[in-house]
């Protein structure tokens, strides 16, 4: 073989081995971005570079797979509603109580489903995998109940707490995003019975 047809053959490899690269590379991304969803971005946003991003959500997803994550039994998600449909019920009264009574529900649904809820971070993190498309409410709403830790938060953004935590605590429970049902309804309106 001549050193022509041999330089053709190495370069011929060498581009092919790029393109099949550059797919895969793009195949990963888009997969990352649906999984994602608004994360992806965020994460993109804070890394230096969109590989390290993308690396950090990989590892995301491999360590919720170690995760013994498991829906909860028809049971312990008729009780949650239940408990549910009483702090938003207090909410009338005691809003700040109440929102304090939706955060630490909705832990108790994350360790039930088997995401470890020490480190707010890693709770974060975690969630992002399966729940990304609620993440950011679960973001305001534990930001509101800062304030309202600090005394700072009105009794609107109390109620938009309620919201965001019923967003998350609904995704948590299996259903769907918008269930029109009334106790979606409810949850928009923290201060409304069913009764």
């Amino acid at each position: 073989m001549s050193t022509g047809i041999i330089v053709g053959i190495v370069v011929a490899v060498i581009v092919i081995g790029a393109v099949v690269f550059g797919v895969m590379a793009v195949s990963r991304r888009r997969r990352l971005q649906q999984r994602f969803g608004p994360e992806y971005d965020r994460v993109v946003g804070e890394r230096d570079s969109r590989r390290k991003a993308e690396a950090e959500l990989t590892e995301r997803e491999h360590r919720v797979e170690d995760l013994d994550i498991q829906p909860l039994a028809d049971s312990a998600r008729a009780r949650y509603v239940g408990q549910w449909t009483s702090i938003q019920e207090r909410f009338v009264d005691a809003p700040a109580e109440a929102v304090s009574g939706a955060q630490l529900l909705v832990a108790a649904v994350m360790t039930e489903r088997g995401y470890p809820a020490e480190h707010d971070d890693q709770v974060l993190a975690d969630l992002s995998v399966e729940h990304s498309g609620t993440l950011d409410r679960y973001r305001a709403a534990e930001e509101i109940c800062q304030r309202a830790a600090d005394g700072t938060a009105s009794t609107e953004d109390l109620r938009q707490a309620m919201v965001h935590y019923r967003a998350l605590f609904g995704d948590l429970l299996g259903e769907p995003a918008d269930t029109g049902s009334e106790s979606a309804a409810v949850a928009a309106d923290p201060g409304r019975s069913t009764h």
